[in-house]
């Protein structure tokens, strides 16, 4: 994993977490806060802020 990137705000990431209802969307990371970052996620007419564990995202 020394090879991958680091993600920043303005990173693009898919949730990789097979217990999350969010599992394969791809976001936006607004903020991060600690080990947690907050993810928005657009689709056609809705937005949606998330606050996610970075442990769970990967670059798109």
């Amino acid at each position: 994993m020394a090879d991958t990137l680091p993600i920043l705000p303005g990173s693009t990431v898919v949730v990789r977490d097979v217990t999350s209802i969010y599992n394969g969307y791809q976001g936006f990371v607004q903020r991060i806060s600690g080990r947690n970052a907050a993810v928005l996620f657009e689709g056609g007419n809705w937005d949606k802020l998330v606050t996610m564990p970075l442990k769970i995202l990967e670059q798109a």
